[in-house]
């Protein structure tokens, strides 16, 4: 090939490299990363995509180069020339795609190494999936039980995972990295968030009619705040703290998400409004201390009237003795002072 020929095919190759690229950069194809495992993963995954936009567009610039330059003429239906195959060129072919497939393995392998260790003192946390809620146990912090995730920012966190039921897959889209819970059996995954902020759980195993409403939330918060609020939700744990206590198992399981509740400067519209508790448990003809931990424990017993059944998952009664106390007596109290 003429060395004009080849500057032809070069810019070709740029151009097209260079469109393909626009293509995966500009567009945000991925979530912000917020873990140390997301960052490798990410860097795994430009790795290959940039050695895949090399190969195609070498690839397709010398299809597009070819086609017009030794295109046959019209009503030209002779054979070709014979050639005899390049001793090299193949040498070179077979070479460089084992190079760089050994380096993608290579690079992944040492990615997933790095991922899955836990490093020193990790805060442990064990993942419970039920149709349709996620339950956060910690049992470093005497066994303290949440529904919405927190972790310290910059440390390890080790995830043991099991499913009651059927199986659920544990996703934070942030974290880059995904773990399925099953029946039977317990699962494990290594996460070290490294961005502050609030992120989505999702189930992404098809797990039944409610698995579009199975998330959560995980928040991840300063070494020094995540103490704090583990020191007081441990209270609550170990059955001390009274309604004190109950204001951060209320806090702490994202019930402000869907109740208005003045003494938590809650105001969500989701469910009833918990400061009118007293009269929802006169309706209900049930002392207000039965009705509110029935409400809990069983919240279809009793659907308020103008308000849908089934919409508060049913494993808040999973919920630690003493948390579960300290939350009605929390709740038992606002309700008398809102009176």
């Amino acid at each position: 090939m003429r060395r004009g020929a080849i500057v032809q095919l070069t810019l070709l190759s740029l151009v097209i490299g260079g469109i393909v690229t626009v293509v995966a950069v500009v567009p945000v194809w991925l979530p912000p990363t917020a873990s140390q495992q997301a960052d490798r993963i990410d860097f795994v995954f430009w790795y290959v995509t940039a050695i895949c936009i090399v190969i195609y567009a070498i690839v397709i610039a010398t299809l597009l180069f070819s086609a017009w330059k030794f295109r046959a003429a019209p009503d030209d239906d002779s054979d070709g020339p014979p050639i005899h195959g390049h001793t090299g060129l193949e040498i070179a072919w077979t070479a460089i795609p084992f190079a760089l497939v050994t380096s993608m393995a290579i690079i992944s392998a040492i990615v997933l190494s790095r991922n899955d260790a836990t490093g020193k003192d990790p805060l442990r946390v064990n993942v419970t999936g039920q149709q349709f809620a996620w339950t956060f146990q910690y049992p470093q912090q005497h066994g303290l039980t949440t529904h919405v995730l927190y972790l310290p920012i910059d440390r390890p966190t080790r995830f043991s995972l099991k499913a009651l039921d059927v199986i659920h897959s544990f996703w934070v889209p942030e974290f880059g990295q995904k773990q399925d819970a099953v029946p039977g059996i317990t699962t494990n995954l290594t996460v070290t968030p490294n961005r502050l902020g609030t992120y989505p759980i999702i189930c992404t195993e098809l797990c039944g009619l409610g698995h579009a409403t199975m998330r959560s939330t995980v928040i991840v918060m300063k070494q020094a705040d995540f103490d704090k609020w583990a020191k007081t939700g441990a209270k609550a744990a170990g059955g001390g703290g009274g309604a004190a206590a109950g204001k951060t198992v209320f806090e702490a399981n994202g019930c402000s998400a869907c109740h208005t509740l003045k003494a938590a400067g809650a105001t969500g519209k989701v469910g009833p409004d918990l400061d009118k508790l007293a009269s929802y448990a006169q309706q209900a003809g049930k002392p207000l201390e039965q009705f509110v931990t029935e409400s809990i424990v069983k919240p279809d017993a009793y659907i308020q009237p103008g308000f849908p059944a089934h919409v508060m998952p049913g494993n808040f009664g999973s919920l630690p003795k003493a948390q579960l106390n300290s939350l009605v007596q929390y709740l038992v109290t606002s309700a008398k002072g809102s009176k």
